[in-house]
């Protein structure tokens, strides 16, 4: 039975949303996966079928271009959607309490934060971003220590927050932790926060999120385009603005080096 064009295309367009599940693999280290984001880009039907074949997987084509590839991400209940429990066995989380689910959650809200702080450095598609494993503790605890001022003055104006306890929790769980320690063999404990972060960015790295860069402030790592474009869609969260209006990242130069506000808190 000889193969019809459509079936043809119907290939190149699978192809295509193949790559794009290959977070680490870029068009311009390919030939064939250039030509098909090439061909994406140039031919709207073909772009319609590429959408297609991955809505049918349970995702959801972000952007496509030569810098970032084919980026993807899973809709709800999606076979590639990555549950706690998935991420726990990749990130090597020990607990899986929802309250740890929820401090994973703050650290990876941080890490895009200090990111791209500001609505510019999202649009630029030529900006890239740095963060390092101190930087995001610094943050998260900053936030934590004001999250729990502002409950203990609405609490001392008997008009508590509206904040899911589960949060609550997860702060105050967050800022009893110990930022650092060693464990005998000199390596980062796993329980203190420095442990769940360094943890955190090397997951997004594997992701092909973040690239490492050098061993400083406990692990500094550059973004890539494929992150812009996840934290992107984040940004339309309420909890990303949330957490930019408390005014704990800061802008050290022109040139956009990150640092956290309030670095001092964890001296």
């Amino acid at each position: 039975m000889p193969v019809t064009h459509t079936s043809v295309d119907a290939e190149a367009a699978a192809r295509l949303v193949a790559f794009g599940m290959r977070p680490k693999q870029l068009p311009a280290r390919d030939v064939v996966y250039g030509e098909l984001v090439r061909r994406y880009a140039e031919d709207n039907a073909f772009k319609a079928l590429a959408h297609a074949v991955a809505s049918g997987l349970g995702l959801m084509v972000l952007e496509v271009n030569q810098q970032a590839g084919a980026v993807l991400a899973a809709v709800d209940e999606s076979i590639f959607e990555i549950k706690m429990d998935s991420y726990a066995r990749q990130a090597k989380i020990r607990e899986r309490r929802e309250t740890e689910k929820v401090i994973h959650g703050l650290i990876h809200l941080a890490a895009a934060a200090l990111a791209y702080p500001r609505p510019d450095d999202l649009a630029n598609d030529t900006y890239i971003g740095r963060v390092s494993v101190e930087q995001v503790d610094a943050m998260v605890r900053e936030a934590a220590r004001m999250l729990d001022e502002r409950a203990q003055q609405a609490e001392a104006n008997n008009d508590p927050l509206a904040d899911a306890p589960e949060l609550e929790q997860a702060w105050r769980a967050y800022a009893r932790r110990p930022a650092a320690a060693a464990t005998k063999d000199g390596r980062m404990a796993a329980d203190t926060t420095r442990g769940m972060v360094a943890r955190a960015l090397r997951f997004l790295a594997d992701q092909g999120f973040l690239v490492p860069v050098s061993d400083e402030q406990g692990g500094t790592y550059r973004t890539t385009p494929r992150y812009q474009i996840q934290v992107r869609e984040l940004a339309a969260d309420a909890a990303f603005d949330d957490l930019l209006a408390l005014d704990v990242v800061a802008v050290a130069s022109a040139g956009g080096t990150l640092r956290a506000a309030s670095s001092d808190t964890l001296q």
